[in-house]
């Protein structure tokens, strides 16, 4: 298999610097809006097309770094300081010795692909006019743009060192990026003879077809006559589509367009694609579709794939161990391939979960049950006047057997995590000793110190015995209050919530765990 071993990027997109390395079968870009998930994937595409005009296209004041150009704008803009933009691809150890050298930001034997925009030396005095102006004005079209291999060799978009495929389910139902789409895999699923062949014989059935059944047309017109088109633009390739059940693709919905077309680039054929890049391929699914795309994408062979996406049931349904984390304030991936195998197998076996909601967190506070989901904001905003979220602290309901399974990647992230959870009556075994693995500094686990108090409700009905009497007790028959709390946990806080919230108190070790957290 050809594949990408490591990326580097220098003030492309998102990213001022960066360097990652990938898996060889799957990776998995996961993180919020803006974190630079399409940013990666868009720089593979580039270094591997080879397409001066897919830059253009997009244009360099668009993929430069802006905060990079602003900082050389607000300098004293002298151009030996002007910025370069690259992005370097090492590939593993393939038989193309054309791809070996040292030409790269390292400066190591390797094997590999670049490009490059840099200030073009030819137009320095021009160049340095335009920085002299007193308005800012960054020189974008004074530079050049140039794509190489490690050897020092130059490559175009005619000369592919991997045959690979962008699929962004944003531009599902654009017409060019359909025919794109549907030329790439014709060309992945044929070989130069019959490809030929093929160019031949369409030429030929559009000649016929204007020779035999225009003709009668033709003749009754003077001057000027009726032909079918044969250049570049009007050609096999271009004509082609792609049917399911008779019906063009681009008469599917967005989703099935999304499915079919994921579905068919990942199947086995006998010139491979060797890379596959999915953006968001969870955009115009249902839940039952997203899950039969997953399936096909873990079932895929002998091809590298790059998923970005912000889906709970995509990440963790495809191996977290295999994910590259992204966060929109941090420069800085995390890969979570030291995640315990066990854990990993929980989340890809799981109910849905909230696992990314969590992992973009600064701070979580992390509680095993609805009721004290319920009431854990109006706690909050008691003990400190202020919201969660004011202090970038998210509250999370995972289930009394799912805390350790977070604390693993909390661990791993250095997410300050608090855990508020119930005795269960034996505060030694099920707080001291459960948890004496995750002694940390960012983790902290709190509960009720007096066994009698084992469960949230009971603490709840000690702390507000007043309230709970009030709310609960009229219509009581056989259930005491607190027996009652117990019975009807969500509803029981529910009502607390919407009658009691400006009367009721936060239980001790809450109030701690909470001052903890927010400290």
């Amino acid at each position: 298999m050809k594949l990408i071993e490591k990326i580097k990027i220098k003030n492309f997109g998102r990213f001022k610097d960066l360097s990652v390395s990938f898996s060889p079968d799957m990776n998995l870009l996961i993180g919020d809006n803006e974190a630079g998930k399409s940013t990666i994937l868009t720089a593979i595409d580039i270094v591997l097309s080879g397409s001066r005009s897919k830059i253009e296209t997009i244009g360099l004041d668009s993929l430069f770094n802006t905060k990079i150009v602003d900082e050389f704008l607000k300098s004293d803009k002298k151009y030996e300081n002007l910025p370069v933009l690259y992005i370097e691809l090492y590939l593993n150890n393939q038989e193309n010795k054309d791809l070996d050298g040292r030409n790269n930001s390292l400066n190591e034997p390797s094997h590999g692909l670049y490009m490059i925009c840099e200030p073009r030396d030819d137009l320095s005095k021009e160049i340095a006019d335009i920085l002299e102006q007193e308005e800012d004005n960054f020189p974008f079209e004074y530079y050049s743009i140039n794509f190489k291999t490690f050897s020092g060799d130059s490559y175009t978009g005619y000369r592919k060192f991997m045959n690979h495929l962008l699929l962004d389910s944003s531009q599902i139902n654009n017409e060019y990026a359909t025919k794109f789409y549907i030329k790439t895999l014709y060309h992945s699923n044929i070989n130069e003879s019959e490809k030929n062949k093929n160019q031949n014989e369409y030429r030929k059935h559009k000649e016929k077809f204007r020779e035999e059944i225009l003709s009668d047309l033709n003749a009754r017109i003077e001057d000027y006559s009726f032909a079918i088109r044969t250049n570049s633009k009007s050609n096999l390739e271009t004509d082609l589509t792609i049917k399911e059940e008779d019906i063009e693709i681009e008469n599917k919905g967005k989703g099935r367009q999304c499915f079919i077309k994921t579905d068919f680039a990942l199947r086995k054929n006998e010139n491979e694609l060797d890379l596959i890049l999915l953006e968001e391929p969870e955009n115009h699914l249902s839940h039952v579709n997203m899950k039969k795309l997953i399936q096909r994408i873990k079932k895929s062979e002998n091809k590298q794939l790059f998923v970005a996406t912000h889906s709970n049931l995509i990440s963790t349904r495809l191996d977290l161990r295999k994910s590259i984390l992204l966060n929109s304030n941090s420069n800085k991936p995390v890969l979570l391939n030291d995640l315990k195998e066990g854990t990993a197998k929980f989340f890809m076996k799981a109910p849905d979960n909230n696992i990314l909601e969590f992992i973009m967190s600064d701070k979580v506070i992390l509680v095993e049950g609805d009721a004290e989901y319920i009431l854990m904001q109006c706690f909050y905003e008691k003990v400190t006047n202020e919201k969660p979220e004011d202090s970038n602290i998210h509250i999370l309901s995972v289930g009394g057997t799912s805390f350790k399974r977070y604390l693993d990647i909390a661990k791993l992230l250095q997410i300050k995590t608090c855990v508020i959870r119930d005795n269960d009556g034996d505060y030694d075994k099920k707080i001291v000793e459960s948890f004496s693995d995750y002694t940390d500094d960012l983790i902290g686990i709190f509960s009720e110190l007096d066994n009698s108090i084992s469960t949230f409700e009971i603490a709840m009905y000690k702390t507000n015995t007043d309230i709970c009497e009030e709310l609960f007790e009229p219509g009581r028959r056989s259930l005491s209050v607190q027996d009652y709390m117990l019975a009807n946990k969500a509803d029981c806080a529910f009502m607390l919530l919407e009658d009691k919230s400006d009367k009721i108190k936060v239980p001790d070790y809450i109030k701690t765990a909470i001052e903890w957290i927010k400290g």
